[in-house]
């Protein structure tokens, strides 16, 4: 493979800006050009206005993407990320761009089946710190600090509402592999994961990691394996899953 003979576009989940995935360039291999996509108001984009509409959001980030995409790419997305991915992918696809390798969704329901009206109230401060502190991915020393907590909190509410009005539109499914990831210990139902299988016309993985909504951080270096074997075998011509969309098991579990 050359330098660099794909790319991989990845969006952060809530209240995260693109350095989530800053470790990333560094652990996945050469061939893969990793980057990371910074939303509006957050990071290098601090003083651009949040956005809370999901559907708008994916056509601009495609009318940015769009001009990198000089080859193959594949698009990752955590939690929010994962919808945002594949919103985007749909996005892209309408402004003619090529079909990305793969979508992987991670720690994301299935868009047609999740249901976040919850979320579509503004919360309080003490409500989302409350929710940081249930998804046990903020160190106590930061929920507490209260000048960082000024930076997120905004950033997170944004994108709370942002889960909380988006509504699934009926489309073709997409013409590439999706790929979902998920932590044995999150509270995403195994029914709304594989649900993610109705949205590709081609291979459907479900690979289960240990470990909690975050185990992307915790198990990182599996995490990238998993991406670094499938996007291997996509660019070799090989088949893109272990397990097709209605096949027995939808996935596997990773030790």
């Amino acid at each position: 493979m050359s330098a660099v003979a794909a790319r991989l576009f990845c969006l952060p989940h809530s209240g995260a800006s693109a350095m989530v995935y800053g470790r990333w360039r560094r652990a996945l291999p050469s061939w893969l050009a990793v980057h990371p996509v910074e939303l509006p108001g957050r990071g290098a984009r601090t003083g651009e206005p949040l956005s809370t509409d999901p559907i708008r959001l994916a056509a601009s980030l495609a009318g940015e993407i769009e001009g990198l995409i000089d080859g193959p790419y594949a698009l990752f997305g955590h939690s929010l990320g994962g919808l945002l991915a594949f919103e985007l992918a749909h996005a892209l696809l309408e402004r003619g761009a090529p079909p990305p390798l793969v979508l992987f969704a991670s720690g994301s329901e299935a868009p047609a089946v999740r249901d976040d009206r919850d979320l579509a109230r503004p919360r309080s401060d003490a409500e989302l710190i409350a929710d940081l502190r249930g998804y046990r991915g903020t160190p106590e020393e930061a929920l507490a600090d209260d000048e960082l907590m000024a930076v997120v909190l905004p950033v997170l509410r944004a994108d709370f509402l942002m889960a909380g009005t988006y509504a699934y539109r009926p489309r073709p499914a997409l013409p590439c592999p999706v790929h979902v990831l998920a932590g044995t210990g999150d509270d995403l139902d195994r029914p709304a994961l594989e649900a993610w299988g109705r949205e590709t016309r081609c291979d459907f993985v479900l690979d289960l990691f240990e470990g909690d909504h975050f185990f992307i951080h915790s198990r990182q270096a599996e995490v990238l394996g998993v991406l670094d074997a499938a996007l291997s075998r996509r660019m070799n011509g090989g088949p893109a899953a272990l397990f097709r969309a209605g096949g027995s098991p939808a996935g596997r579990t990773l030790q």
